[in-house]
């Protein structure tokens, strides 16, 4: 098993051709829904192609060392929107990715328990690995061999502010 590095413009087409898969299924959806953190770029950019406001709910279970180790999951007690209610009706899914399938498998669960005026739920995602209990309902790649996916976003997780400042201090042009 290989790590895979994807960058920011391989992302950004992974995104594009789940939203055409979405799109060329036919299925209509009412509602859109990201998990944070790692369905936060994929489900806005969704939201902008569909034109439909963003529903935002948070989870977490990679905590430990930078994000690399899975531990229990949390799910948030509300979900962010913009608008009431518009969490409602045939909803889609959308996170980066399913590895286990334990956070997708769950959060469509706390859905149908929690929310009555959600009829259908259907899941998206960028990556699908083999070791996943759960098959996602549209994805883009499905991966054989469960590598660890290097996304280009996760160089911040291990940024700090410092490390930040002296990054753009050392690009700015003297004065």
């Amino acid at each position: 098993m290989k790590d895979l590095h994807v960058s920011w413009e391989e992302y950004r087409r992974l995104i594009e051709t789940l939203a055409f898969n979405v799109y060329d299924s036919g299925w209509k959806f009412d509602s859109l829904l990201c998990l944070a953190r790692g369905g936060l770029h994929p489900g806005d950019i969704l939201s902008r192609i569909f034109d439909m406001p963003l529903n935002i709910l948070s989870t977490s279970s990679y905590r430990e060392a930078a994000g690399t180790i899975q531990g229990s999951l949390d799910i948030g007690k509300y979900i962010a929107s913009s608008r009431p209610d518009s969490l409602k009706g045939r909803v889609l899914l959308v996170d980066d990715l399913v590895d286990s399938g334990l956070t997708l498998k769950k959060v469509v669960e706390h859905l149908q328990n929690n929310y009555p005026g959600v009829t259908e739920v259907r899941t998206a995602v960028l990556w699908w690995k083999s070791c996943s209990q759960v098959e996602p309902d549209y994805y883009v790649e499905y991966l054989g061999d469960n590598p660890w996916i290097h996304q280009p976003f996760e160089e911040y997780d291990t940024m700090r502010l410092g490390q930040l400042v002296a990054k753009v201090e050392g690009k700015r042009k003297p004065e």
